[in-house]
């Protein structure tokens, strides 16, 4: 079944498939090298980052991982408090931002990753996210992405990232009303995202916008090149790849 997920690539329509990958690396405390395996294995187009390096030299080693994995750097990482987006040349760049939310006393601070980018001719909203531990700032929080992607104003839009919680608690719920939840829309590969070594939670996730078709999203386990003992040893959560079917903007008369 993990053969079948579709590559990237143009139809001749204009639609464009795009392989959206999201990943918690845990602030590059793990195997760095077997992380860079993982997400070249994925051949994704675009990464949304959760816990990207944020204090000295971060910049060099956020660099570093795209090098790696044939990436460039987006936006985000220490000025959005963790979330990083990442990108192939494929991708277009009309414009970033880092939003930092609101913080709750006693807890980390939480951010934002945004990018509007362009791939083929369709025009993409991106945005990466890492929610609050505690239930009502990470509540508050998913209302602020729903707000932040609408304030975007694209005709589609992709959002990912470790949200802290389960597809039936009430902040996923939220996110879930307003974007669909790729794995439930079109599951693929495994579904459980925490922890690597016997996973029984599904805290990670892939969203997109109504229009966008989801050819197939989950946890990548036996993608060829993807290797177990690389998932175990990249990172203390594992990866969500989603395939999406884009389509070509309408076209003038």
């Amino acid at each position: 079944m993990a053969t079948a997920l579709p590559n990237s690539r143009t139809e001749p329509d204009g639609s464009v498939v795009v392989r959206a990958l999201s990943y918690n690396i845990r602030s590059l405390r793990d195997d760095e090298e077997a992380l860079a395996r993982v997400i070249r294995a994925c051949a994704p187009d675009l990464v949304f980052i959760q816990e990207a390096p944020r204090f000295f030299r971060w910049r060099k080693h956020a660099a570093r991982l795209a090098a790696k994995a044939g990436l460039v750097v987006l936006s985000g990482g220490a000025t959005a408090a963790g979330p990083l987006l990442m990108c192939t040349l494929r991708a277009t760049v009309e414009r970033t931002e880092d939003i930092l939310l609101p913080r709750t006393p006693g807890q980390h601070r939480r951010g934002l990753a945004t990018a509007v980018v362009t791939i083929g001719a369709a025009r993409i909203g991106v945005l990466s996210c890492h929610l609050s531990l505690q239930d009502r700032e990470r509540y508050a929080q998913a209302g602020m992405l729903l707000d932040q992607l609408a304030a975007m104003d694209v005709p589609y839009a992709i959002a990912a990232g470790d949200l802290n919680e389960r597809p039936d608690g009430r902040s996923f719920r939220r996110i879930a009303a307003g974007l669909q939840d790729c794995w439930a829309v079109a599951p693929w590969g495994g579904e459980h995202t925490f922890d690597p070594a016997e996973p029984r939670r599904r805290i990670d996730a892939v969203f997109a916008s109504e229009g966008v078709e989801v050819l197939g999203c989950g946890v990548p386990l036996d993608l060829p090149g993807v290797d177990p003992n690389d998932l175990s040893a990249a990172t203390d959560h594992l990866p969500v790849l989603a395939a999406l079917r884009i389509p070509a903007p309408p076209r003038s008369p």
